[in-house]
């Protein structure tokens, strides 16, 4: 079996979606210190031929804390409204904008206030609407020492689901040792994504914004095709 672990990205950039279609079971990782820097709550867009962050705010609490135990903002309905206007008014003329935007309105809107929650729901939509079969479950509900580390922990979840291939992002090179997967009979691959440009009006094409940007100019046969341009290493 091919496993992958991820952290829980809001709108990933289509990378994420080729190693979820590339493993049979995908672990997002809920019980993991939340840090400013990632990208759980907030994103590029396309926007008048520029990337735009935008981002969705959490209530005030202690950095330290976990995903799982962050919760979204009480102006998050607002803030959601303002994002969904900067959408629409950025890819209303992008080709498949009358398919794709009804659909991630209704991702933006969902009611939920835990963070987690609110982007565990993004990601298994879009695995829906991209018709990717792979099993997706949380870090908390596998059995191991949860107290674990980085490629220790990486391996202990390996181990309870039996895997025999664990698939990284290439970004994560240096931080596994192939020898210490092999002592537990687990194969060790990495995942390098191939960089397919498309046309984004007539702008530059600007690469690795979140998955909308692709949804709004590519159709769901040219996105599947897309889902399998990576090769492992």
């Amino acid at each position: 079996m091919k496993i992958a672990i991820m952290q829980p990205y809001l709108f990933p950039y289509i990378g994420y979606w080729q190693l979820i279609n590339a493993v049979d079971t995908f672990i997002i990782y809920d019980n993991i210190q939340f840090s400013k820097k990632s990208w759980f709550n907030r994103n590029y867009i396309l926007l008048n031929g520029q990337k735009k962050l935008f981002s969705i705010p959490l209530k005030k609490n202690f950095d330290n804390l976990h995903v799982k135990d962050r919760f979204l903002s009480n102006e998050k309905k607002i803030k959601v409204k303002k994002i969904l206007a900067q959408i629409e008014n950025s890819y209303k003329k992008a080709p498949y904008f009358s398919n794709a935007f009804p659909f991630i309105k209704g991702i933006f809107e969902f009611n939920e206030e835990n963070l987690f929650k609110y982007v565990y729901n993004s990601i298994i939509q879009i695995c829906l609407y991209f018709d990717i079969k792979t099993q997706i479950d949380i870090s908390s509900n596998i059995n191991i020492d949860h107290n674990l580390k980085a490629q220790d922990k990486v391996i202990a979840i390996n181990n309870a689901l039996k895997s025999s291939q664990y698939i990284n992002p290439i970004g994560g090179v240096k931080l596994y040792s192939s020898d210490k997967f092999y002592k537990d009979n687990i194969k060790l691959n990495f995942l390098e994504s191939e960089l397919t440009k498309y046309k984004q009006f007539n702008n530059d094409f600007i690469p690795y914004l979140l998955i909308i940007d692709v949804m709004m100019f590519k159709n769901k046969k040219d996105i599947k095709i897309m889902l399998s341009k990576f090769k492992l290493i």
